[in-house]
């Protein structure tokens, strides 16, 4: 049985949000006891004003980061006591999981269906992914001549900086970590100002788990002074970033000024969704054109925000997308049978609201567009036609429920459109043609081609993207690549 909106406001009420920084083993205030306002995005309340941590607080951190690296507390362990370690963290996300996902939902505005179904359950499992990856990842030997003996191992960079966003908060805190201590380095984790209490709250349950103090730092503060502070710390030997191209760009910048560094970016994204006539189950591919855009409040980095479709079923695509968009309205999060909830901040829903009063201008508004709720973060699910592909809301990633329709008539022109955007994250493509999905699929540059659905996505498979979407890449044996380096070790007898 479902459990009621009542019920979970109610224990809403009761929880107690985690307020102060992980550093060094211990919780600890920001210096100066400076905090920020963590607000509930549904209702404008203040949830807890936590720990604002100052390039101070983040030395600490890395530091704390640094001795537990040069002691080995964690890297020298055995692969089997490492991995003992993290499976028991995962346990203890899934024991928390109510706790964790009313934290989520507060914190951001997902819906606790969502939170209790996908992020809290699948950050423990990707988590266990990497607990048992642990002791299953080896070195090489080389061929050599006789008389020698070359031996390829991985070993940690050392000390990781993962900087996440609050779409996704604990789930891409785990894409970091996870694969980061599965390796044996220890790591300073910056939450987004907007959505601590999940990544704060997994810094404590890490301690209680077993991992040793100072191996996971949690620091929240804003971007511009504890995320900067990361990015310029010159005993940081990789960073982690998750987040729009401009602050990607921004730690780059950060590395050139202070010393070379590991960089993995996974950033900003436009994702187009091509439907082409010949798919035959147009009603399955409208539910994947509104999963791909409207899910999260369309606050997702792959979503899919351009629909190009063959011109001969546009008029019907469009039409089964906006029926069912009408019943995605946004309300509130708590309430299981909610099918939108609203967006992450007061602050980004005006950029939205500003980005879709643009398109009125430039395009037809076919659904959608205003304020539905108690709140102007409650945005309605859009969708705009006649879009000029210059405008802003074609070129622009809103990260809103925003969708651009774009018809077209050959194959040719639908890869045209396709490509006609710096970003290379992500794209969906629908067709009963074998050939053609192949075909297109090896001219689409980005991450992940997902072929008859939206945002296919597993901890098997590695996500990222091309050009200003970023490089390197999250999940599956491949991010451990990230956080290892070759060491050869030439011997001569």
């Amino acid at each position: 049985m479902t459990e009621s909106a009542a019920s979970w406001h109610a224990q809403a009420e009761s929880l107690t949000h985690p307020v102060r920084a992980v550093i060094g083993g211990e919780l600890v205030e920001a210096t100066g006891g400076r905090t920020l306002d963590n607000t509930d995005p549904a209702t404008g309340r203040v949830l807890a004003r936590v720990a604002a941590c100052t390039p101070d607080d983040v030395d600490r951190a890395v530091r704390a980061a640094r001795a537990s690296f040069d002691r080995g507390v964690w890297r020298l362990q055995s692969p089997a006591a490492r991995k003992r370690v993290l499976l028991r963290l995962s346990e203890l996300i899934l024991e928390n999981a109510r706790e964790l996902a009313l934290l989520e939902s507060l914190d951001t505005g997902k819906l606790i269906s969502g939170t209790t179904t996908i992020d809290i359950p699948g950050s423990a499992a990707i988590l266990a992914w990497y607990a048992e990856a642990v002791d299953k990842v080896y070195g090489e030997v080389a061929p050599t001549a006789g008389g020698n003996l070359a031996v390829v191992s991985r070993e940690p960079v050392g000390v990781v900086g993962a900087v996440i966003p609050w779409n996704f908060p604990l789930e891409t805190a785990i894409w970091k970590i996870a694969p980061a201590l599965a390796a044996g380095n220890s790591v300073v984790l910056k939450p987004a100002e907007e959505s601590p209490s999940t990544a704060l709250r997994l810094g404590e349950l890490a301690l209680q788990a077993g991992l040793p103090a100072g191996v996971l730092n949690v620091v929240p503060g804003n971007g511009h002074e504890a995320g900067q502070a990361l990015g310029l710390h010159p005993d940081v030997d990789a960073i982690a970033f998750t987040g729009s191209t401009e602050v990607g760009k921004l730690f780059l910048g950060y590395s050139a000024r202070t010393r070379l560094r590991r960089l993995q970016l996974e950033c900003g994204g436009k994702s187009p969704n091509l439907v082409f006539a010949d798919t035959a189950d147009l009603e399955a591919a409208a539910d994947g054109v509104v999963a791909g855009i409207f899910s999260n409040s369309g606050e997702v980095c792959s979503a899919n925000s351009r629909l190009l479709v063959q011109r001969e079923i546009a008029d019907e695509l469009v039409r089964l997308v906006i029926e069912r968009a009408a019943a995605k309205q946004p309300g509130d999060p708590l309430d299981p049978a909610t099918g939108m909830g609203p967006l992450v901040s007061d602050r980004h829903a005006a950029k939205v609201l500003d980005l879709i009063a643009d398109g009125t201008r430039t395009a037809e508004l076919r659904h959608g567009g205003k304020v539905s709720g108690p709140r102007d973060t409650f945005v309605e699910p859009t969708v705009f036609t006649g879009v000029d592909p210059t405008s802003r809301i074609a070129v622009e990633e809103v990260f809103g429920p925003v969708l651009a329709v774009f018809p077209f008539g050959t194959e040719e022109e639908a890869l045209a459109l396709a490509g006609d955007t710096p970003y290379g994250l992500a794209a969906s493509v629908w067709t009963d043609s074998l050939s053609r999905a192949h075909r297109v699929a090896s001219r689409l540059r980005v991450g992940t081609v997902s072929v008859n659905c939206v945002d296919a996505l597993d901890v098997t498979t590695p996500f990222g993207g091309f050009n200003q979407s970023g490089f390197g890449r999250d999940l599956s044996l491949h991010a451990l690549d990230e956080y290892t380096g070759l060491k050869t070790t030439w011997i001569r007898y």
